[in-house]
This record gives structure tokens, C-alpha cells and sequence, in this order.
């Protein structure tokens, strides 16, 4: 059997951590990464030399990199000190080099995944930068990734400016020839969601034969899906998308020892509750298992996820066939 395509959508932390465990299996990876991202080293680049925001897209070319792990520790480092240097990241400075010599960011990726022979293809889901903007509950508008899990507000939905923005040919292309389409882990309303207000790419999902998988974040985030259970998460994507977009959802349901969920309680933070019922009357098949694995943080087990992952997307191919 051939190796299956596997499209990854998002952006973020939780995102590189799954790649790593998928990049193990015999698949074909496409990962589609968003370009919302305005804080730190990426937002100073992206205003400062009006390219895309690297950093999700480091954080993944690093996922997926079979460089020595010297390398991939110097991509990662972050300058503390220099003036105009304090804060970025080699990596971020690497890819906007790449940007300029390559003549734009879609070549620059490209060629610095063959320098860190990347296994499988990462591609932002727009070549420009995109501003994200937030309608709260109290009608306000708030701009801009960053900012708006900081508002102290509730989000009512969110949006992406230009709203007609294009997708990337070949990310379209991409989902177009999928066998499996996976969406999160991530921050649902900045990392998530972004990519799917890309109109023809939420189309091209939309009518894909493939199967999609939506696996869910272990931990509420504060100022952004507080007190949210599994079947809110679809609910939200739901109401920007206007589809029923996966067959099936991946979720944790191993327990959190008290003293880490202590640790996320000072936060704002705590686990996302499995409402069972709520999400299969939805019409989703749940694969619940105990997926997390605590060091300094909570993470997904990327090794037991993608196991599930590619039993899926295995069993699939072999129905189809």
C-alpha cells in the first residue's frame, strides 16, 4: 500500500508536538500552518520587513527535521541580549534570511527544509500575513492574535483581514489530494480557526474525500475557551464554518494528577471535559484514550497519538479500497 497523504492543519505548540510522533510513521505529511501570528520575534519581523510570521512555522520545520539535535537546539535559541537583537530566535532570523535570498517565503520554507531535511512539506496557509480580529460578547473588537486571549473578554467568533485573503495553490492542492485532513491541536480561536476563515481552503476541506480527524486540546485556554467542553470546541468551528467538517474526534480522557491540575487551576486553566453524548448526537465518532504525558507542562503523548492517527487513517484507506 502506498504511503497515505496526511494534511495537518494549525499552528502553535501542540501542533510541533504531534508532528513529532507522526513524522515516525510511513506517511506522507503535508503540514499547513497559520500566518496570523503577531507577537514576539515574528510579529517584530512580519511589521519590520513585511513577510509572514515565522515562528509557527519554525516551530515545525523543527518537528519535522532529521537535522542533528545541535542544529535544531541553535535554530531554537533566543537571543536575551543585543540591542535589536533581545528576543528573536535564530530560526525566525534564518527564515526571513531565506525569504529575502530565496525572493519570498514560500521558496525561503522550501529550501530550509532541505538544509534540515525535513520529512514531508510545511507550507503557511497564505503567502502574506494575515491580522486576526476578535467580536467580543460585548460587541467590542478586539485586533490581533496576541492581544486577544489578553482582552479579559469573552470571543464571539472571529474573523481575518483581508477577509477574501488566497490560500496557497498548493495548500489547495494538498487537501485536494489527501486521503486523511487533520485539524489541532492548538488555540482554537488563534491557531485553529485562522487557517479555516482562508475561504477557499475551508472549501476545499469542505469537499474533500478524505477522512478528517479533529483531535482536541487536553487544557481549557484562559482568555480564550474558558470552561469549554469537547463538544463547544466543534461547536465554535461549526459557527465560522457553517460545516460539519470531521468524522471523527480524538480526545484525552487519561487522568491529570491533582498537583498538575493545581499547577493549571493558578493559571486560569483546567482539563476539557469529555460531554460523550453532546458530541456523538453531533454525529462524531470519539476515540478517547489516556493521550497526555506531564514534564513541565502538559503535552500530548505524540507516539500514542499519532498510533491513533495512523490506525485511522489506515483503516480508511483500506475501506476505500
Amino acid at each position: 500500500m502506498r504511503r497515505p497523504k496526511i494534511v495537518v492543519i494549525g499552528g502553535g505548540t501542540g501542533l510541533s508536538v504531534m508532528l513529532r510522533g507522526l513524522k515516525e510513521k510511513p506517511l506522507d505529511i503535508t503540514a499547513i500552518v497559520t500566518v496570523a501570528d503577531d507577537g514576539g520575534s515574528s510579529g517584530i519581523l512580519r511589521s519590520e520587513l513585511q513577510m509572514p510570521p515565522p515562528g509557527d512555522i519554525r516551530n515545525v520545520l523543527m518537528a519535522l527535521a532529521d537535522a542533528e539535535p545541535l542544529l535544531t537546539e541553535v535554530l531554537q535559541y533566543r537571543f536575551n541580549n543585543g540591542t535589536g537583537l533581545a528576543g528573536h530566535s535564530l530560526g525566525n532570523l534564518m527564515l526571513a534570511a531565506m525569504t529575502d535570498i530565496a525572493g519570498d517565503f514560500v521558496t525561503g520554507i522550501r529550501e530550509l527544509s532541505k538544509v534540515l531535511a525535513v520529512r514531508g512539506r510545511v507550507l503557511p496557509a497564505a503567502d502574506q500575513a494575515i491580522v486576526l480580529k476578535a467580536e467580543m460578547t460585548d460587541g467590542t473588537i478586539v485586533e490581533g492574535e496576541s492581544a486577544i486571549p489578553k482582552s479579559g473578554k469573552v470571543i464571539k467568533r472571529v474573523f481575518v483581514e483581508p477577509s477574501d485573503v488566497e490560500p496557497l495553490a498548493e495548500a489547495v492542492e494538498a487537501i485536494e489530494q489527501a486521503d486523511a485532513i487533520l485539524i489541532g491541536p492548538g488555540s482554537l480561536y488563534t491557531s485553529i480557526i485562522p487557517n479555516l476563515l482562508v475561504p477557499k481552503l475551508a472549501q476545499a476541506i469542505c469537499d474533500s474525500e478524505a477522512v478528517k480527524l479533529f483531535v482536541c486540546n487536553v487544557m481549557t485556554q484562559p482568555g480564550e475557551t474558558d470552561n469549554y467542553t469537547v463538544s463547544d470546541h466543534l461547536d465554535a468551528i461549526y459557527a465560522h464554518i457553517g460545516h460539519h467538517l470531521f468524522d471523527y474526534v480524538i480526545v484525552n480522557d487519561g487522568e491529570i494528577p491533582p498537583q498538575v491540575e493545581d499547577k493549571y487551576a493558578e493559571m486560569g486553566a483546567k482539563a476539557v471535559h469529555l460531554d460523550l453524548d453532546e458530541v456523538t448526537n453531533r454525529g462524531y465518532e470519539v476515540i478517547a484514550d489516556r493521550l497526555v504525558l506531564f514534564r513541565t507542562f502538559l503535552r500530548h503523548d505524540a507516539e500514542r497519538l499519532s498510533h491513533h492517527i495512523y490506525k485511522l487513517v489506515e483503516n480508511w484507506m483500506l475501506r476505500k479500497r
